[in-house]
């Protein structure tokens, strides 16, 4: 696990993160906070982890807290990259030079963009269901429109999908038309690359210099502006690896947020 940042770096994180909420903005995928807090109380902050141990006996993931729905926010961008790769195979090619010029940006730096421009290339929320059908998710529902952010899924749902990228055993492979090897290294190696700033999360519940990787999400909701704050991939813990997805809702800020999760994904994985 990486060492906690200086003050100086903190800021610095935040600042960057903040500028992609900036653009998520403009793009439709979250809904700016009021000038004034609302006069009700704001509801307590809430988080769901899942997990599974790949090297365990099971196949069941772990669920902590009650598997409910959450907005997605970017995690969803595993999604969309997963599909984009199904649709490719099925015609029989792999992803052109401007596909992998808009998928990689899109998991390694979250860039909201190009998960615009792959949002609508998939065929939004439909292309989505149709591919999370074959991947196996039950519970996921695609954002309306343009707000690809504001797709929902469960904890549960996401290690699914986290299975059908890692899993070497998934049922989507035997037979039902999933992501193909190549597929999956893929999606893998982005996942890995995320940009330092962002490599918060499920992250802090590995060892120090533990493997990882990962895909966070993060937006404010109008009117409340409270935060969801979301993380999901792999890590290694005491040498096994565990796939781990911790969705959360109601952080006051973006940072009580982050630090919700991560203690979550602590605790799910002590």
């Amino acid at each position: 696990m990486p060492s906690r940042p200086s003050p100086t770096a903190a800021r610095t994180r935040t600042g960057v993160l903040l500028a992609s909420v900036g653009a998520l903005l403009s793009a439709g995928a979250l809904h700016p906070a009021p000038a004034a807090a609302a006069s009700a109380p704001a509801p307590s902050p809430h988080a769901t982890a899942a997990v599974l141990d790949l090297d365990g006996a099971g196949r069941t993931p772990v669920v902590h807290g009650k598997d409910s729905a959450y907005d997605t926010a970017s995690i969803v961008k595993v999604d969309i990259l997963a599909t984009l790769l199904l649709q490719a195979q099925d015609a029989g090619r792999r992803l052109t030079a401007d596909e992998r010029g808009r998928a990689e940006p899109m998991i390694e730096r979250s860039d909201n963009t190009a998960a615009n421009a792959l949002w609508r290339q998939i065929g939004r929320a439909p292309g989505l269901a149709a591919a999370n059908k074959r991947l196996g998710l039950t519970s996921t529902t695609g954002g309306p429109g343009v707000t690809w952010g504001l797709t929902r899924t469960t904890a549960s749902d996401q290690i699914r999908l986290l299975r059908a990228v890692f899993d070497g055993g998934t049922p989507a492979r035997s037979g039902s038309g999933g992501l193909t090897a190549e597929s999956r290294a893929y999606i893998r190696t982005l996942m890995g690359h995320v940009v330092p700033e962002q490599a918060w999360g499920v992250s802090a519940a590995g060892g120090p210099g533990s493997a990882r990787a990962l895909k966070n999400g993060w937006l404010q909701r109008g009117p409340s502006g409270l935060w969801d704050v979301n993380s999901v991939g792999q890590v290694t813990v005491k040498g096994h690896r565990c796939l781990v997805a911790v969705l959360s809702n109601g952080s006051a800020s973006m940072g009580d947020g982050i630090s919700l999760v991560e203690k979550t994904a602590r605790r799910a994985l002590a």
